[in-house]
């Protein structure tokens, strides 16, 4: 099922504008986001083909079943919760069986954890984002031979630098492991390849080093320590590092640069709408999707603050966040059961 066949089959119960537009922190450059909820045609609801909700390819364009909708709004997710609250101007259909899931019913306390606990994880993915910036990963991959080192005279010599310096190549050496010392090896030279050494890494791509086996009474010429903990931390950084340039927004991250703050703007923007939507909803018991500081915000998202300033304002918000909770007159969590019975009428009517 597409979007346009609900449309279609006049299986939508609701539509909106959803985003930096609902929220009236939109620019020349915003697209349009649009939010709805849907009901399956009774078949298909009693039979085995549940479909939860639908977008489309870019999901700026998200729909999600009745059920699926009351479930995630009795977990006050701040995307549907915002659905409902959405401002007049913003609605685009409403089905007259929707007036019965009434905001009340849903508002709680634990809009704490969602709205800002949400908003936690978005400081620290702003954090890790702040880290790609400052510390990009070159493309170049390393090689197990960069976390190599030749013990020497009671230093750890690069073994890069150590064969140079010895007139040595990695090819001819073989390594034998030394029981009881975790990551060393004693190192063993063939010049003239008679044994058949394996090298220490057996080719570039190689994830671990190699060992050869040691005619007896060879000698060794050193000891090599492979740092194996550094290297699976680095090749995971490396696959994170790459698979974040791959997927980021070009746009997004040019205007991150050009500002220069080393910090994803437009993630702390919404990070501190959330916090203070979050610290509206248990001081005054309502959502207010629509904000009113426009400018402050936008001009958190043109990167006119400096990161550490942000994180103060976040930490002031948290603390008046868990203050007005103790205090707040919203119930606990929603009422599930009054959700459940509501939505009950609502599936009864429509498929009478």
């Amino acid at each position: 099922m597409t979007i346009q066949e609900i449309k279609d089959r006049k299986l939508l119960l609701f539509e909106c504008i959803s985003g930096s537009k609902a929220y009236g922190l939109d620019t020349p450059q915003s697209d349009t986001d649009l939010k709805g909820v849907f009901y399956l045609p009774k078949e298909q609801f009693y039979g085995l083909e549940y479909i939860p909700q639908i977008s489309n390819e870019t999901n700026d364009e998200v729909y999600y079943e009745l059920g699926r909708f009351v479930e995630l709004l009795c977990k006050n997710n701040p995307n549907i919760i915002e659905m409902l609250a959405s401002p007049q101007e913003c609605i685009l259909y409403k089905h007259p069986l929707m007036d019965k899931l009434s905001i009340d019913i849903f508002l709680s306390k634990l809009c704490k954890d969602t709205f800002a606990g949400y908003a936690l994880t978005q400081i620290r993915k702003a954090r890790g984002y702040k880290k790609k910036i400052v510390n990009p990963v070159e493309k170049k991959r390393k090689t197990i031979l960069d976390f190599c080192f030749i013990m020497d005279n009671y230093q750890s010599v690069p073994v890069e630098e150590w064969l140079e310096r010895s007139g040595y190549i990695q090819e001819l050496c073989g390594l034998s492991s030394i029981p009881h010392a975790k990551g060393m090896y004693a190192l063993f030279y063939d010049s003239k390849n008679r044994n058949g050494y394996h090298g220490i890494a057996v080719k570039e791509t190689a994830n671990e080093v190699s060992l050869s086996s040691i005619p007896k009474g060879e000698q060794a010429v050193a000891y090599l320590f492979w740092n194996m903990e550094a290297y699976s931390l680095y090749c995971k950084e490396y696959k994170d590092y790459w698979n974040w340039v791959a997927e980021r927004n070009d746009t997004r991250y040019q205007t991150n640069l050009n500002h220069g703050k080393n910090y994803d703007s437009k993630n702390m923007m919404h990070t501190i709408r959330l916090l203070q939507v979050a610290e509206e909803i248990l001081h005054d018991g309502k959502l207010n999707v629509r904000r009113p500081n426009r400018e402050q915000l936008l001009n958190i998202k043109s990167g006119n603050m400096d990161y550490d300033e942000l994180l103060v304002m976040a930490d002031k918000l948290m603390e008046n966040i868990e203050s007005y909770y103790l205090t707040s007159s919203l119930i606990d969590t929603p009422d599930i059961k009054l959700a459940e019975r509501v939505l009950v009428e609502m599936r009864e009517q429509l498929y009478r």
